[in-house]
């Protein structure tokens, strides 16, 4: 087999793709509910996230929950995926953060971090990501989707940069160690909204609705009462 191209230190070929999936929120802004439970057409958005990931060929899959760790369990029992929990989710999503990418095996080439309140995001716009990362200009260590000059997720990075992340002290995450390497950070600018449409509140659940005609809807036992 011939030698791989490298970029920065990276491999230009993805290699072995971990995933990172957070879900320790508390959901404040959603009346204190766990917003990864939302279903689409009856399917739980963490449920729409793991299948997207193993569509897209992602090889591991990580999922940190903290808040609401009880609700969510049940709902990916069925799923190969390594559970962690953050016994302080309050300490941020950096915390979180950082004990997935500890939990990912030492075989992991190329990081993925997925939040699961991109109601759109499907295993394409995944492939899509992972592409753009394997063709990054040389010396870029992450991808970022931008659309209409907007940050999106999810975020790729390689191992390097996990490897420092997790060197540096307890406040650094992705975000942290972007800010401190803006050079090495390839803004991937894309057309499609499914990077960007998030639902952080009930305001945002209307929204993609007028948007779309999508309408994600609690399950029972998490519903407002009448």
């Amino acid at each position: 087999m011939p030698e791989e191209k490298r970029a920065g230190g990276c491999l230009v070929s993805p290699g072995t793709v971990g995933a990172v999936v957070l879900a320790a929120g508390a959901g404040s802004r959603m009346g204190h509910r766990p917003k990864c439970l939302l279903e689409l057409n009856g399917v739980p958005l963490i449920q729409r996230l793991l299948m997207a990931l193993s569509v897209a060929g992602i090889d591991e899959h990580v999922l940190v929950l903290g808040h609401h760790a009880e609700r969510i369990e049940p709902a990916v029992r069925d799923f190969t995926v390594n559970v962690v929990r953050n016994a302080v989710p309050d300490a941020g999503q950096v915390s979180s953060l950082r004990l997935g990418l500890r939990a990912l095996s030492s075989k992991v080439d190329t990081v993925l971090i997925a939040l699961t309140d991109l109601p759109l995001l499907d295993a394409q716009d995944i492939v899509d990501l992972i592409d753009a990362y394997r063709m990054r200009p040389e010396g870029m260590l992450v991808v970022q989707p931008h659309v209409e000059g907007l940050p999106g997720n999810p975020v790729v990075f390689c191992s390097k940069v996990r490897e420092e992340i997790l060197g540096s002290n307890a406040m650094v995450g992705c975000k942290q160690w972007q800010v401190d390497n803006p050079c090495k950070v390839h803004r991937w600018t894309s057309n499609n909204p499914h990077y960007r449409v998030d639902v952080d509140s009930p305001q945002d659940l209307e929204s993609l609705a007028v948007l779309t005609g999508l309408r994600l809807r609690w399950p029972v036992d998490l519903q407002d009462p009448m």
